[in-house]
């Protein structure tokens, strides 16, 4: 395997979805991999689950897929805040009320990390960290702690979700060709990074030689957040959607 595509923290966005796949398909990717979060903030938990069974895209469980698939009020997010705390709280519950039992389902079966090889490069996809779900691996975290997760798992190149902040970082001073390497595959449904469009990652290597693409993708943003507010979904999700930011402050998914 030379080339792989990642994507995930989808979030039942389906229209972000949908333009995601179309752009994969146009650009004939393959090797798809998901890094989780399919639900939660957005209004569409099913069909986004739908989208990812009918293609048969390996997955890996997000801290939100975790507290829905067990029926929880705890979606393993972090908050400073009450008020913040009760938009979550009013968040999960909406999207365990209208996430079918068969769904719940699949969402205990998704795995919590996926090692691949990629050329010469041992890969591992997490959604948060090696060591926990719902773990923050920022882009300012110190070399020294990265390298000690790559350790943990055994891989040249650990990539990961949850932050919503795309990001890929070169660790040991050797770059691409001799480097250890962390890749943040950004958001599909919930970008946090100033920019509303949908992201996804595709990496290639040539024996240890690595290439990292990250890919945005403009999509019906009217849509998703249009369907969030005609229910009973926090509106302010649908604010985030529209400038590509956490509008409420301190709000950490």
């Amino acid at each position: 395997m030379s080339e792989i595509t990642i994507f995930g923290d989808i979030h039942g966005n389906l229209p972000a979805l949908t333009a995601v796949f179309a752009d994969m398909e146009s650009r004939r990717l393959t090797n798809l991999y998901c890094l989780g979060d399919l639900v939660g903030y957005g209004t569409f938990p099913n069909e986004v689950i739908a989208a990812i069974q009918e293609r048969n895209i390996p997955t890996i469980m997000g801290n939100y897929d975790l507290g829905v698939g067990q029926d929880s009020n705890d979606c393993g997010c972090a908050y400073t805040k009450p008020t913040d705390e009760a938009l979550g709280k009013r968040s999960i519950a909406w999207t365990n009320a209208h996430t079918t039992a068969e769904n719940k389902a699949f969402l205990r079966t998704l795995v919590d990390k996926i090692p691949l090889q990629l050329g010469d490069l041992r890969v591992v996809l997490v959604h948060g960290s090696p060591r926990k779900v719902n773990e923050y691996l920022f882009a300012d975290r110190p070399e020294s702690s990265l390298m000690r997760l790559l350790d943990m798992v055994n891989a040249d190149v650990l990539v990961c979700g949850h932050t919503h902040l795309p990001y890929h970082r070169v660790l040991g001073g050797q770059g691409v060709r001799y480097g250890r390497h962390v890749i943040n595959a950004g958001s599909v449904g919930k970008p946090k990074d100033g920019d509303p469009r949908a992201c996804y990652v595709v990496l290639s290597a040539q024996g240890r030689e690595l290439n990292v693409q990250f890919i945005r993708v403009p999509y019906d943003v009217e849509a998703a957040a249009g369907a969030i507010e005609a229910s009973d979904m926090p509106h302010e999700y649908a604010a985030m959607l529209r400038s590509g930011v956490a509008q409420l402050p301190q709000l950490v998914e």
